[in-house]
């Protein structure tokens, strides 16, 4: 498939398109930039010469170049690539997953981050250990490890795509240089490096779409006519309420489906936590995750405004009709080079943009992965010097890089979409860790068997349910089906469902919309843990360590309790219970009223 990539830059009859001049000191400028930044914190302050300072930026980050680094972090190039095509060929339906960024932000702002900060840890799955034991921890780590570096695989892969398709630099050429500037960086730079080129990358990614969205208007004819365009064409979606949960993309997969995703990204990742971590204060970090809302919702919608200006300029004559390319995530690459050949510097402006992306997504990883190990497989059982362990912490780090290289040919390899790949594998395994840490932040009698089992259950689920679901597809062709703007069942880069009918058994659970992954595999963590925990013996109160369970109870009642405050005059004893029993035989007479007009309308209509 990739081999037939080059498709995307034969034009015209001239034959293949390539960089000018001023496209490659755009992107030059990106790298040498992203390089400069991670040199800088190098050679100053402390010289990245502590783990601390490596890892946690000595905890004196800000919350702006925190949010814009969080948003950063899981808003790749798998969203600049992906999410364009998704609008263009199935509607702005998608676009409704910006519904679930509200609780998938205020849970972790109000329970995950408060309890983290509180506890000083330095890696999440120190929790681990403190609610339940070291195997525990072990095993939460090392599914991270696995999820990290898979998911990195379509961090790199991604823009090396890009790269090969507009100057025909080779593909894994463009692989080795994408590791290559990422794994230095971090490693020279550490946290603060990592999160200063996160910002200055996130002004380049939304200057990049932005210059698209706004060129590719102009081409359509204007405004007015792009508008008219992509109404007509039935590309601006309403809310699709179809409760099946094997349609791909409705309103309850991305509203409800999307919470557990985000909760698996900004509530338990290490990524996101590390930053967390890194702030002055817990107010900070708070008001962090607070802040990280509209910067997604911003990236969001310029996704999606591209994918609609795409539509615009292309109409239904899709390239991929047309056989210009070979899957619909080459789209947004062929619209570049397409629409605006005439207009030297955006393509090397957009390809910067979607490096960007991925540069910022991968030095997250690289630097989580070598926290993780550090703090929860090598300090446990070895104990060395703080400048020996900074070293090893910089070795970890240029260690994944390499292994995450390696992984981008395992990509390479999989017949499905860069966006259904990528959040596919979060929930996959992210699924299974976000359950995890609610089995022990929601549920005091939870014990340690029961914690193993629920995540050895999970990660079961996940790949039957994922591996399955992949499987079932293959010996199916790829079929492109007439644009429906409520049935969006299947991608076009996907095999197809001819079948109206709702898949029945196995094949049922194996088309489950991807979006569900987290939901179920999470929820498969917590059944099966409190199943086994009160098989074996429930965790009692006093056994659990203090700060590391969420009193939900207690938090119920309080707000139970301001919701039907009594006056501030009644704050005596006696007054409150004047109140309470005031409120007890009102709601009684109110209820006595409800049944005697029940009644009578039962006589009435006898």
């Amino acid at each position: 498939m990739i081999g037939k990539v080059l498709q995307i830059l034969s034009m015209d009859p001239t034959g293949q398109k390539y960089f000018t001049i001023i496209d490659y000191v755009i992107f030059a400028l990106l790298l040498v930039a992203s390089m400069a930044i991670g040199l800088y914190y190098a050679f100053t302050g402390g010289r990245q010469s502590t783990t601390q300072e490596f890892m946690y930026a000595d905890r004196s980050m800000k919350c702006l170049p925190l949010s814009l680094s969080l948003m950063a972090t899981f808003q790749s190039a798998v969203a600049i690539i992906g999410t364009p095509a998704e609008v263009y060929a199935n509607g702005t339906q998608y676009w409704f997953i910006g519904c679930c960024y509200i609780l998938g932000l205020l849970i972790p702002a109000h329970i995950f981050i408060p309890m983290f900060y509180r506890l000083h840890l330095t890696s999440v799955y120190q929790y681990l250990e403190l609610r339940f034991c070291k195997a525990v921890r072990i095993c939460g780590t090392v599914t991270f490890i696995f999820q990290m570096v898979v998911y990195m695989g379509v961090g790199i892969y991604t823009p090396a795509l890009a790269l090969n398709a507009v100057t025909g630099f080779h593909l894994w050429g463009a692989v080795l240089a994408t590791g290559l500037v990422c794994t230095l960086y971090t490693a020279l730079g550490g946290l603060k490096a990592v999160v200063w080129t996160d910002v200055f990358q996130t002004v380049v990614m939304f200057t990049g779409q932005l210059a698209v969205i706004i060129v590719g208007v102009h081409q359509a004819g204007g405004l007015s006519d792009a508008w008219v365009k992509v109404r007509d064409g039935g590309r601006i979606s309403g809310i699709d309420l179809n409760p099946d949960p094997t349609v791909r993309h409705t309103f309850w997969t991305l509203g409800v489906g999307g919470v557990f995703l985000m909760l698996s990204l900004y509530g338990v990742n290490q990524a996101q936590v590390q930053r967390y971590l890194s702030s002055r204060t817990e107010k900070e970090a708070v008001m962090s995750c607070y802040m990280v809302f509209p910067c997604l919702q911003v990236a969001l919608m310029l996704s999606c405004l591209m994918g609609l200006v795409m539509f615009a300029c292309y109409g239904n004559n899709s390239p991929l009709e047309q056989q210009y390319i070979t899957s619909k995530d080459q789209m947004v690459l062929y619209f570049v080079m397409d629409m605006l050949q005439n207009f030297p510097g955006l393509p090397g402006l957009f390809v910067a943009c979607l490096f960007s992306a991925s540069l910022s997504t991968i030095s997250s990883a690289f630097n989580s992965l070598a926290t993780v190990t550090m703090v929860d497989l090598i300090k446990p059982h070895y104990s060395m010097t703080e400048a020996r362990a900074t070293l090893l912490s910089k070795m970890l780090a240029l260690s994944y890089g390499i292994i995450c290289v390696a992984m981008a040919y395992v990509v390479h390899l999989m017949n499905s979409s860069v966006l259904q790949a990528a959040l596919s594998i979060f929930g996959m395994v992210g699924g299974p860790l976000l359950g995890l840490f609610c089995l022990g932040i929601f549920f005091p009698c939870a014990n340690s068997i029961g914690a193993v089992a629920g995540l050895a259950a999970g990660l079961v689920m996940a790949f039957w349910v994922g591996i399955g679901g992949f499987l079932s597809r293959m010996p199916s062709s790829v079929q492109v089906l007439p644009f429906n703007s409520t049935n969006t069942s299947e991608n076009i880069t996907v095999p197809a469902v001819i079948d109206a009918a709702r898949p029945a058994g196995l094949n049922g659970l194996y088309s489950l919309s991807y979006m569900w992954y987290s939901a179920l595999n999470s929820s498969t963590v917590v059944l099966i843990g409190l199943i086994i925990s009160f098989m074996t013996g429930p965790t009692k109160g006093d056994d659990v360590a203090s700060g590391t369970v969420y009193p939900v109870m207690r938090t119920a009642q309080s707000l139970l309790h301001k919701l039907v405050k009594p006056s501030a005059c009644c704050t005596s004893p006696e007054h409150t219970v004047r109140w309470s029993y005031g409120f007890t035989v009102k709601c009684i007479v109110a209820l006595g009223h409800f049944n005697v007009v029940k009644l009578l309308l039962a006589d009435r209509w006898s």
